[in-house]
């Protein structure tokens, strides 16, 4: 389980990138690459790190389903995922 703060760092980051979206977008088209750099850099999408929607957790992250591999197995053994079941043969 990550630290609450992780998860609050994150989501900071993510409302950053989307105010600033449209703003870098025009200002990389110009050429203006000066003033893209007195942006926040917390706006740049680069720095977005993709992390467990339930745990926090940022590595082995599947995106097709927004939560990491450890969550999808257990939430998967339980059927708490439509359509996913564990196989077995």
């Amino acid at each position: 389980m990550a630290k609450e703060s992780m998860k609050a760092r994150e989501a900071k980051r993510a409302k950053l990138v989307e105010l600033y979206a449209e703003r870098r977008e025009q200002l990389k088209k110009e050429g203006k690459y000066s003033e893209l750099q007195k942006l926040p850099k917390n706006s740049a999408k680069v720095r977005m790190r993709n992390r467990c929607k339930l745990t926090g957790r940022p590595r082995g992250y599947m995106r097709n389903f927004g939560i990491s591999r450890v969550t999808f197995r257990e939430m998967a053994v339980f059927g708490l995922i439509p359509g996913v079941t564990k196989s077995s043969w």
